[in-house]
């Protein structure tokens, strides 16, 4: 059989390769070219709006136009804070790598202009950076001279940049309610800091175009975007009001050594419009990071961390508010009123100040080792018996001495515009004598503002108005954007126990013991605070009350926090402060005065009679109530006043004698100044009189202090501050 053999296979054409290698090829170009256009459609759809935006941010160089933040004014139109023109110097480095300009000399130009050192300039010229902040928040004047050098010497890559700056013009008034800015205008505490939204307004912005180092280009168009500026703030407080506040306050912690400083509050009794609110110590707003007394400013950094934190705890928080206290006695009215309300007592009805037990524990009139025994309820108010109102609270019932504490507004913040407010603190489950103690204000803590509430819905005819510190919102036109209303919260207490509560505080001030915030011929209501804390020889000192009391337009609270003085007693130290702030603010609000006008010293203001002769002296004088005494031995009608004690401008009372020379004396005639300590007013003037001597009377009662100690040689004429206290009223 003969052998099949394989038949031999047709090598590949060179045609037929090269139709393989393009199909291949024409695949290969098929796969690119669908990458490619999946690639520009996810730039162009997905990626394009970006691209657009950096591509614009490339081509266009903006600097941005800070908004003027809004003014802030007291409810009289005074300006509390203001934005004051300045500039802010600042580079871009890449910019600057891109011309001729050499950064060394620009560094030491802006130096010798600016005051800094050139290394530090330097060192941020030659950053590899778009934008540097050299610096902020210069004076318009220094702003326009560097405007001038760039404008001369073709600078490119420097910028001024026309900024505000935050201005206080009263410095350190209201310091605790305004608050400050920050570096970037923005708010940090009180006001400035709860109105921010309204205040700060939107930037603007100046966009030029530039090439692809970032340099603007030639005959490049500059578009603005104006910026627009804050809204103005009206608040409710007056300017003048939180002076005296401020004033009677510092004064009183100071004259009574009050280690933990003060608290005082001014409001209006019928709409809780905050007038007044003042913390002492206190700050200056445009300082606000100055080292405090104790820290030596070499060392001080008023921006660390460290700082921050002790200033936030201390000199810048708002005691008003963010403190709670033990209210000690002026918490007896709230439960005078509950007590009424309720008709468990009325005023007239016979009570005593026998000692009561409470679950153990024995408690005393503050008076124990002199009760007061049998008396009405209307003077155990009066002489602040604490035995008679735990006995009232438990004839209230614990469930509703609680339910009245809260319809008070005791136990809720009041929502007041400013940051911090704290909330006060009781006794989640009280027990009796967790209520004994608490009717006489002791063991539970409130914040000031809180007890401030309750006081104007005791003197309103017994509505709890929500307090509140912004009054409107305008625009530089002068246009109401919004306007807030008082807020009543809810009736408490009726009018008619209202009108009780009303007559029995203005008693407690003109027969109990408040005697030291009477006011003549102001109607003065008010109760005492002392406060033992749970501190070892630590007592808050207060006084809260309302004036007139017949139709109540104030309400004022002054606090003293550990006082170290001579009295730690609400009634001897923090009462007559009350009584001042009244009677300033209301002399300010214009509100006659009524009753005997003999029983309070009418003022009167020491004219500038120097150069006068001595008939025209004598006449004006007399038309100014006041006696003289001439001193002299020049002759004639037409001698002149050479000189005059009490000077020109003095305010002293009626009927003071003002001392003329003639000529002036080789030794003018001194006294010896007495000891006046435990006198009476009335003693006081006879001693003074009896040497010469002119009087300023501060308070009533006995003498407690003297402006010049016993034994100083003062001249003759010489206004002689006396203080006079009563220093029964212990409570």
């Amino acid at each position: 059989m003969a052998r099949r053999t394989k038949k031999a296979k047709k090598p590949l054409t060179e045609q037929v390769k090269r139709k393989n290698r393009l199909l291949v090829l024409l695949i290969l170009s098929a796969l690119v070219a669908a990458a490619l256009l999946a690639r520009v459609a996810y730039i162009q759809f997905v990626m394009g709006e970006e691209l657009r935006k950096s591509a614009y941010r490339q081509q266009n160089n903006g600097r941005i136009l800070s908004p003027t933040r809004g003014n802030i004014y007291d409810r009289t139109g005074n300006e509390l804070a203001v934005s004051v023109a300045v500039d802010n110097v600042t580079v871009s480095p890449v910019v600057i790598k891109n011309t001729s300009n050499d950064p060394a000399e620009i560094a030491e130009k802006l130096s010798q202009m600016l005051g800094f050192k050139v290394e530090d300039i330097l060192r941020l010229l030659v950053k590899d950076s778009e934008f540097e902040i050299i610096a902020r928040k210069i004076d318009r004047v220094k702003g326009d001279e560097i405007r001038k050098w760039i404008d001369n010497d073709h600078i490119s890559g420097v910028y001024v940049v026309s900024d505000t700056k935050r201005y206080y013009p009263n410095n350190e008034l209201a310091a605790h309610i305004l608050g400050f800015t920050g570096a970037d205008n923005q708010g940090l505490f009180g006001i400035e800091a709860a109105m921010e939204s309204y205040l700060k307004g939107m930037p603007g912005k100046v966009i030029t175009e530039v090439d692809k180092n970032g340099t603007e280009l030639p005959f490049a168009v500059k578009t603005e975007i104006k910026a627009d500026d804050g809204l103005n703030l009206v608040l409710t407080i007056d300017r003048n009001l939180q002076r005296i506040a401020e004033e009677v306050l510092a004064k009183g912690v100071e004259e009574n050594k009050a280690a933990g400083g003060g608290t005082a509050i001014i409001a209006d009794s019928r709409t809780g419009e905050i007038l007044a609110m003042a913390s002492y110590p206190s700050y200056n707003l445009n300082e606000p990071r100055i080292n405090p007394v104790g820290y030596e400013a070499s060392e001080w950094d008023g921006y660390s961390e460290e700082a921050t934190d002790l200033l936030s705890k201390t000199r810048w928080r708002n005691e008003s508010l963010s403190k709670t206290y033990e209210p000690g006695s002026t918490f007896k009215a709230v439960i005078a009123a509950m007590a009424l309300e309720m008709g468990v007592v009325d005023l007239d009805d016979i009570v005593d100040d026998y000692p009561v037990e409470v679950q153990g524990h024995t408690i005393y009139c503050w008076a124990k080792q002199y009760p007061h025994g049998e008396e009405t309820f209307r003077e155990a108010i009066y002489n602040s018996c604490n035995p008679v109102f735990v006995k009232v609270s438990q004839d209230i019932g614990i469930d509703r001495f609680y339910e009245y504490v809260d319809l008070f507004g005791f136990m809720d913040k009041t929502g007041i515009e400013i940051p911090g407010e704290e909330n006060s603190l009781f006794h989640s489950e009280p027990m009796e004598i967790d209520m004994a103690v608490a009717s006489f204000g002791q063991r539970f803590t409130i914040t000031p503002l809180q007890l401030v509430s309750a006081y104007n819905a005791l003197a309103n005819g017994g509505y709890l108005m929500k307090p509140y510190l912004v009054k409107e919102i305008i625009d530089d036109e002068g246009n109401i954007i919004e306007r807030f209303e008082p807020e009543v919260v809810r009736q408490v207490i009726s009018e008619e126990t209202s009108d009780l509560i009303r007559e029995v505080l203005e008693g407690v001030v003109s027969e109990g013991t408040g005697k030291n915030a009477f006011v003549p011929g102001y109607r003065v209501a008010g109760k005492t605070g002392t406060s033992e804390t749970t501190e070892e020889d630590v007592y808050t000192a207060s006084f809260c009350g309302f004036a007139p009391a017949d139709n109540p337009l104030i309400t004022v609270l002054v606090i003293l926090d550990d006082p170290r003085g001579d009295s730690v007693y609400g009634g001897v130290i923090a009462a007559p402060l009350m009584g001042e702030i009244v009677e300033k603010s209301l002399e300010y609000l214009q509100v006659p005065r009524k009753g005997d006008e003999d029983y309070y010293e009418v003022q009167a203001l020491v004219p500038d009679i120097t150069g006068y002769t001595m008939a025209e002296a004598v006449s004006a004088l007399k038309d100014s109530n006041l006696e003289y005494v001439i001193r002299g031995d020049a002759n004639g009608e037409d001698v002149a006043v050479v000189y005059q004690n009490p000077t020109a401008g003095e305010l002293v009372s009626e009927k003071s004698v003002i001392y003329l020379y003639k000529n002036l004396p080789e030794e003018k005639p001194f006294v010896s100044m007495p000891d006046l300590r435990n006198m009476t007013i009335g003693e006081v003037k006879n001693a003074l009189a009896g040497l010469g001597l002119n009087i300023r009377i501060d308070g009533s009662g006995i003498c407690t202090g003297q402006e010049y100690s016993s034994g100083t040689k003062i001249e003759q004429g010489t206004v002689v501050e006396v203080k006079f206290r009563y220093l029964d009223t212990v409570q």
